[in-house]
């Protein structure tokens, strides 16, 4: 699974990217380990890493989600800006495939950066943007 994304603050304070989780829901499409990469972000791919966790009450479109944390010398977000790119990559060791198509954050029409809420973002714990599936 391929993905990318950009973080834009639209509020009025600066806000440290380090208390920041992005989710990527998705169906495992069976029990394997799997791997996270960053290919490529404005902010450094080695500012960023991701985690897999599996939901407590799965549905159809999802049952897992990758979790893309930041660490502190990612920076910070002053009011208007953005992270720039930042894209992702995550396989399974064993390099079986996924099937994106009945995926929840999967937006496999999208040619440009645009708002997409079947991906969330978190702050401190806190839901801030998205739609949980």
């Amino acid at each position: 699974i391929r993905s990318q994304f950009r973080i834009v603050n639209t509020g009025t304070e600066t806000i440290p990217l380090e208390g920041l989780k992005l989710r990527y829901y998705y169906t495992l499409d069976g029990d394997k380990s799997q791997e996270f990469h960053c290919d490529y972000a404005v902010l450094g791919s080695g500012n960023l890493s991701g985690s897999f966790v599996k939901l407590n009450a799965a549905t159809a479109l999802a049952d897992t989600y990758v979790e893309i944390s930041f660490t502190s010398g990612a920076g910070s977000l002053a009011p208007g800006a953005d992270t720039g790119e930042i894209q992702i990559r995550i396989n399974k060791t064993d390099w079986t495939a996924y099937n994106e198509s009945n995926d929840y954050s999967y937006g496999g029409t999208q040619q440009n950066f645009a708002d997409w809420d079947k991906v969330t973002l978190h702050r401190e714990g806190t839901l801030v943007w998205g739609l949980e599936p």
